[in-house]
C-alpha cells in the first residue's frame, strides 16, 4: 500500500517547518535571504536516546562526597558474647556513665556509624558512546524545529513567526544588554523570557544553603556561531533564563534540559547555516564528526492509529467478524440438578426414594424417642437376638485370643 504523503504526522520533523526558513532582521521583520532547512532537523526524534545520555551526562558534573572513615565507631566497645541474654553488638565498656553498656557501631545503634558509609572511590561518572551522544544531540535538535514539541515543553512560542528561528549575524556583534532585550521584543521571543523571570523562587530544601538559592524556568537557547565571550555573551548573558552556546559545541543539556526534548533555540544565520557541515546529510557524511552520518527513521509516521485507520490500509483489511461464537459455560451436575437430570433420567426417581427413605427415618426416630421419654419402649425381638449374637461372638473371639497366655 502506497500510503503516500497524506499519511505524514503533523508531529513529524518533515511537517516542522517549510523546506526554505526565512532570516529575521534585527527588527523582526522578515528578509528576503531564505535558508535550505538542515537535514539534521529530519532526524529521527528518540526520546529514549535523549533521555538515557542526558541521564549519563548529568553525573559528570557530579563531585565526590563521603562520612568521615572514622564516624559513628570511636567508642571502646566489644561484644559481650553469648550467654547473657543479650544481642551481641558491640557495647560501650566501663562503668559508671548511662553510656556503658550501650550498644555501638551498629547502623541501628544511637550514635553509631550509617549503614554501608558512603566512599569517595564510588564511581561517580558514566562513560557514553561518542556516536549515542552525536545521535542523541542530532535527536534533540530535531525535536526544537517541532512546535509543537517546543510548546508542549513550556516555552511561550505562541506568536514567533516560525520555528527554527533564525536571526541576522548583526546579532553576534550585539555586546548590549539593552539592545539585546529589544531584539528577543522585536523577534517575539520575549514571552518566554518574561515567563522565566517570573517563574523565580526560592529554592525547597538545603540547596539554599549550597549556592542555588533560586530556581527558574529555561528560557530561550540562543546559538551562535562567532562572537563569543567579545561581543554576543556579553549582551545576552543578564537576561533571565536565556542561556547562549556555540554551534561547535552543542551540548545537549542544554538543548533538552531534564532530558525533556524541544528547547526553544533561536539560530544566528551562520550557525543556522554551518549545521550541514557539522552533521552531515542523510547521504553525506559529517565534514567535522568523523564517521558520523545522520540516521534514517524507521517509519516516515510513527502515528500507527493514523495508519491502521488510514482509507489505504482499511480498503484492503477483511471487514471486523460481527458475530462472535460463545463457549457455553459447563454446569456441574453435583451443584445442578437440571444438569444431573440430563445426563441421568432416574436421579429424580433416586433423589424422590432418598428423600423418602429420610422423611420415614425422621418419623421413625420421633416415634422412638416419644415411647422412650414415656417408658414405654421395647427393644424389637429380633433387635435383641442380634445383640445378644454379637455379645456371644465377642466373647469366643476374646477367649481365643488369650488362650495360652497369662492374662487369665
Amino acid at each position: 500500500v502506497d500510503l503516500g504523503s497524506s499519511l505524514v504526522s503533523p508531529l513529524s520533523p518533515q511537517m516542522a517547518a517549510r523546506p526554505l526558513v526565512t532570516v529575521l532582521g534585527e527588527d523582526g521583520a522578515p528578509s528576503s535571504k531564505q535558508l535550505e532547512l538542515p537535514a539534521v532537523f529530519t532526524a529521527p526524534i528518540r526520546p529514549d536516546v535523549v533521555h538515557f545520555v542526558h541521564s549519563c551526562m548529568a553525573k559528570n558534573k557530579r563531585q565526590a562526597y563521603a562520612v568521615n572513615v572514622n564516624a559513628g565507631k570511636q567508642h571502646s566497645a566489644e561484644s559481650w558474647g553469648t550467654g547473657r541474654a543479650v544481642s551481641r553488638i558491640p557495647r560501650v565498656q566501663g562503668g559508671g556513665t548511662h553510656a556503658a553498656g550501650a550498644g555501638a557501631f551498629g547502623n541501628m545503634c544511637r550514635g553509631g556509624r550509617m549503614f554501608s558509609p558512603n566512599k569517595t572511590f564510588r564511581k561517580w561518572h558514566s562513560k557514553i558512546n561518542q556516536n549515542q551522544r552525536r545521535y542523541a544531540v542530532a535527536s534533540a535538535l530535531a525535536a526544537s524545529a517541532v512546535p509543537a514539541l517546543v510548546m508542549a515543553r513550556g516555552h511561550r512560542i505562541e506568536e514567533v513567526e516560525e520555528v527554527p528561528l533564525v536571526v541576522s549575524d548583526k546579532a553576534e556583534q550585539l555586546k548590549a544588554t539593552k539592545k539585546a532585550v529589544d531584539m528577543l521584543a522585536k523577534i517575539k521571543a520575549d514571552a518566554d523570557v518574561k515567563k522565566c523571570a517570573d517563574s523565580k523562587k526560592l529554592r525547597a530544601g538545603k540547596g539554599k544553603m549550597r549556592n542555588r538559592r533560586y530556581t527558574m524556568r529555561r528560557g530561550p537557547l540562543i546559538v551562535y556561531k562567532s562572537g563569543g565571550k567579545e561581543a554576543i555573551e556579553l549582551a545576552f548573558r543578564n537576561i533571565p533564563g536565556v542561556e547562549l552556546c556555540c554551534v561547535d559545541r552543542l551540548n545537549l543539556l542544554q538543548l533538552a534540559p531534564g532530558g525533556h526534548l524541544g528547547r526553544f533555540c533561536v539560530w544566528t544565520e551562520s550557525a543556522f547555516a554551518s549545521l550541514d557541515e557539522l552533521f552531515g546529510t542523510h547521504s553525506k557524511q559529517s565534514e567535522l564528526k568523523k564517521g558520523f552520518k545522520l540516521s534514517h527513521p524507521m517509519m516516515n509516521n510513527a502515528d500507527l492509529g493514523r495508519l491502521i485507520n488510514s482509507d489505504e490500509v482499511q480498503s484492503t483489511v477483511r471487514p471486523a467478524k460481527e458475530t462472535v461464537k460463545r463457549s457455553p459455560l459447563k454446569k456441574n451436575p453435583l451443584k445442578n440438578f437440571a444438569a444431573m437430570q440430563a445426563i441421568n433420567p432416574a436421579a429424580a426417581t433416586a433423589k424422590r426414594r432418598a428423600l423418602l427413605k429420610q422423611k420415614n427415618a425422621i418419623a421413625k426416630k420421633e416415634e422412638i424417642l416419644k415411647a422412650k421419654r414415656a417408658g414405654t419402649y421395647e427393644i424389637p425381638a429380633k433387635d435383641k437376638a442380634a445383640r445378644k449374637e454379637i455379645k456371644k461372638s465377642g466373647k469366643a473371639w476374646f477367649k481365643a485370643a488369650v488362650k495360652g497366655t497369662d492374662l487369665i
